[in-house]
């Protein structure tokens, strides 16, 4: 069951437990970041920490949350340096590995409250890239990770010349933005929840030249280590989606090197699969993938590195 923790807490009523506020206690005056939490009325099955998507927060995972408490699954969402109601510039990392570090100091504020869970580690697109490359650096204490849409490759072609003249910007004017170019329809076929998207004040849809060239290496990096992932994995993702690359996630899958890996493809889904109109069944589909690992042997596995 996850505990409250007094400093930072905005705890609020109802059927569900329910917490949010900053994370404050970091090393090295790294950035605040937020939380937000949810727990089932009785002590809960599981616990898993959620890794948003770029240009976006925690907070817009929270409908998730409430069914998976309702299936008696608690869980902790994030808001990444820059990102939400965290602190940090926009968009923008020096080094990418701000942001593994991001995630564990947020794994450490899960496993604080939640000491006695079989714990769980989810991110979706960008946050999928992150969670993947937290989880070669140290599995942990994760009894399995789960991805959707993971950015592991752009679904959009970019030029050459593009390119190069992203990495001759990363140098010279790192904090260089331009506009992503995608809106709230380009992710999900919901058009209300599309709406919502484009006006959340949250959320942005730039991308510095920084970011971009980090990102690109990261791709890189964990795509050449997957073999080394050797936790139990859960990949969803549509045959739609505009923003990541079906095929990479393919390949990362293939060469990962747990034998307990399921690939879930969702033919039409666009990029966000758990605001689709049909995110219930997805979301039903990955709560009951956590509860049938959350009961199996403790026995935590190890990566070669």
């Amino acid at each position: 069951m996850v505990q409250p923790m007094p400093e930072g807490d905005r705890s609020q009523g109802g059927a569900l437990g329910r917490a949010e506020g900053p994370i404050n206690r970091r090393p090295g005056g790294r950035p605040a970041l937020y939380y937000y939490a949810r727990s089932p009325d009785a002590a809960a099955a599981a616990t898993v920490a959620i890794v948003h998507g770029y240009g976006e927060y925690g907070g817009r995972y929270e409908h998730v949350m409430d069914a998976w408490a309702a299936r008696g699954i608690a869980s902790l969402a994030v808001d990444l340096r820059g990102h939400g109601r965290a602190q940090g510039r926009r968009g923008y990392c020096s080094h990418f590995d701000e942001y593994v570090d991001d995630v564990a100091d947020f794994v450490r504020f899960v496993e604080e409250r939640a000491p006695r869970d079989p714990l769980f580690l989810f991110g979706h697109s960008f946050g999928g890239l992150v969670s993947t490359c937290s989880v070669l650096r140290d599995h942990g204490l994760w009894r399995g990770l789960l991805l959707s849409a993971p950015y592991f490759g752009r679904a959009l072609q970019v030029p050459t010349v593009k390119i190069l003249a992203g990495k001759v910007t990363s140098v010279m004017v790192p904090t260089f933005a331009l506009p992503t170019g995608f809106h709230g329809a380009d992710v999900t076929r919901d058009a209300e929840r599309a709406r919502i998207l484009d006006a959340d004040p949250l959320c942005f849809d730039f991308a510095t030249a920084r970011w971009f060239t980090e990102t690109e290496l990261a791709q890189t990096r964990a795509l050449a280590k997957a073999p080394s992932v050797m936790l139990p994995l859960y990949l969803v993702m549509g045959t739609a989606d505009r923003i990541a690359r079906l095929q990479t996630a393919r390949e990362f899958f293939d060469a990962v090197g747990a034998t307990d890996k399921t690939l879930d493809v969702r033919p039409g889904f666009f990029h966000e699969v758990l605001n689709e109109p049909e995110w219930t069944r997805v979301a039903d589909a990955m709560a009951s993938w956590i509860l049938a690992h959350a009961l199996e042997s403790a026995v935590r596995p190890t990566a070669a590195v």
